[in-house]
């Protein structure tokens, strides 16, 4: 389960990202270039960095089909990336984070913890 979600987060930070999603969904970054040298819609970055993580999210749902693990996965991403975007991380650590996550969900599963096939 560990490995399928370490494949599922290396697809959801890297092809399914993109150049886009990448440099917009960090509030510093000057996307001004995305948008025809104009500036994009304040607060873009907030949906953008949203939209990746609900990415990261649907791969946990995917693997592992838990709503519970998604809805997880959903804000931990974006609090993960948030902080490398705000520099309080580095690369390394992000990704080392991201892969502890799925570390944790696989635990969860093993362990049995019925929170983890809560469904709506």
């Amino acid at each position: 389960m560990w490995f399928a979600l370490v494949i599922g987060h290396a697809l959801a930070d890297y092809p399914l990202q993109g150049e886009f999603i990448s440099v917009a969904k960090n509030r510093h970054a000057d996307t001004k270039y995305l948008f025809g040298g104009k500036n994009p819609p304040p607060g873009l970055w907030v949906q953008i960095l949203g939209a990746h993580a609900l990415i990261h999210a649907g791969t946990v749902w995917l693997i592992t089909g838990s709503v519970a693990l998604a809805a997880i996965e959903a804000a931990l991403h974006w609090i993960i990336d948030f902080a490398k975007c705000e520099s309080w991380t580095t690369f390394s650590l992000d990704q080392v984070l991201h892969v502890l996550c799925k570390a944790g969900y696989a635990i969860a599963i093993a362990s049995g913890a019925a929170w983890v096939t809560w469904t709506p």
